[in-house]
Parts: C-alpha cells; sequence; structure tokens
C-alpha cells in the first residue's frame, strides 16, 4: 500500500513515516502543499495523510483541489486546530476521516488501515480470498487456517492483491505501490517474488490474465 505523508513538522513526518512503514505501507514525505497537490494529482496513492497547516498551500486547499480534479484516495486530516468548525470544513471538503494533534502513532495507524480496508469495500481487519486470509493488523497470512511465513514484500504484494479483488493488477501498478525506493524495482524481480509466493501457496491462489496483470483467483469476480 502506497502512502503519502504531507507534513511540515519533520519530528512528526519521521515518526508517522516510521509507523507507516513498520505497518506494511510504502510510505512518501512531503512537507510542502504546492508539491503535495502536484503528487496527489499525478500519482496514484492508497492513501493520503494530510496536515492542514502547511506552507505554499494549505492542507484544506490541497484537499479541495484534489476532490475538484476527481482525485478519490482516502485522505486523513491531521490537525493541530481545536476549533470543531474546521474540523467539519475538512471534513466537507472531503477528508474521510481527521486526527487532532497530539495523537498517538497507534490511533493513526489503525484509522489508515480502516481507510484502506473501506475504500476496498472490507469492515473487517482480517480480509479473505477464498482459502487465503490476511490480518492487516498483525501482518500474518494464513492458508487454510495455517500460518504462512512470507517476507514483507511478500505481504505487501499479498495485501495489495486483495485489496483490489475486482481487477487484475498490472505489474507496474505492482511496482509502484509494493517497492521502496530502496528496493529493487525490476520487473523480473516482481516475477521472480510471485514464483515463490506460488511455490508456497499452490496453485490457484495467484492467476494471471496475460496482457493485464495479477489477481488472486479466488477473489476475482
Amino acid at each position: 500500500m502506497r502512502a503519502l505523508v504531507v507534513e511540515d513538522d519533520p519530528r512528526i513526518q519521521a515518526d508517522v513515516l516510521a509507523a507507516l512503514t513498520a505497518a506494511g505501507f510504502r510510505a512518501e514525505p512531503c512537507d510542502d502543499g504546492e508539491e503535495a497537490w502536484f503528487l496527489g494529482d499525478t500519482e496514484d496513492y492508497d492513501l493520503v495523510v494530510l496536515d492542514l497547516g502547511l506552507p505554499g498551500l494549505d492542507g484544506l486547499s490541497v484537499l479541495k483541489r484534489w476532490r475538484a480534479n476527481g482525485r478519490d484516495m482516502p485522505v486523513l486530516v491531521l490537525t493541530a486546530r481545536g476549533a470543531w468548525t474546521e474540523r467539519v470544513e475538512g471534513i466537507d471538503a472531503g477528508a474521510d476521516d481527521y486526527l487532532p494533534k497530539p495523537f498517538r502513532m497507534e490511533e493513526l495507524v489503525a484509522r489508515a488501515r480502516a481507510l484502506v480496508r473501506r475504500a476496498a469495500g472490507a469492515a473487517s481487519a482480517v480480509l479473505r480470498a477464498g482459502s487465503l486470509e490476511i490480518d492487516t493488523v498483525r501482518k500474518q497470512v494464513a492458508l487454510s487456517g495455517q500460518p504462512l511465513a512470507v517476507t514483507a514484500l511478500e505481504y505487501r504484494l499479498l495485501s495489495y492483491l486483495i485489496h483490489h479483488p475486482d481487477r487484475p493488477v498490472p505489474p507496474t501498478e505492482l511496482l509502484d505501490h509494493i517497492y521502496g525506493d530502496e528496493d529493487a524495482r525490476e520487473a523480473n524481480a516482481l516475477e521472480a517474488m510471485i514464483a515463490r509466493l506460488r511455490r508456497k501457496l499452490g496453485p490457484g491462489v495467484i492467476g494471471t490474465r496475460r496482457g493485464f496483470g495479477y489477481f488472486l483467483e479466488e477473489a476475482a469476480p
């Protein structure tokens, strides 16, 4: 899952990035409103954590521009403002949730997971596709009720596929959403990971639609 963290306080930004990364997100930083607007308008994110008090362009204006342009990614607003009217303004502008400062990182991560699940049409923290089960809180994978050992990247890949059950996911999209800047991003590395997962999962779990991408077979429509 790819997350954009828009926060100009270096300490808070670093803490949020670390918490989301530990929760299995591929988290990217941004500390300027104009840059945030451009990134959110041109890149695909599964989640945005957006501070309202930003230099260049305030967070509320950024959010309004995104929604006006049809960008519908889940947005969790961070605000130090105490007035309830300003929080309502953020929700009315298109925010999916808000979190007043100061906050606990555990709560931010829980809200982030919930927003991503909601966007995928799921309410439970445990997602299922046939015999495959993913616990998004514990970051655990099970097959037919038996725990399955997977790497962090393998977990990200399975999590992304199970959050997008309605379509095959192209390799380029998987590369963007599961790999960090420090990871190998070549298509052959992705193919090798798919092959490893298929050996672990057995047949009939990860399917391929040639020319379109990968999908979880038992989650396909």
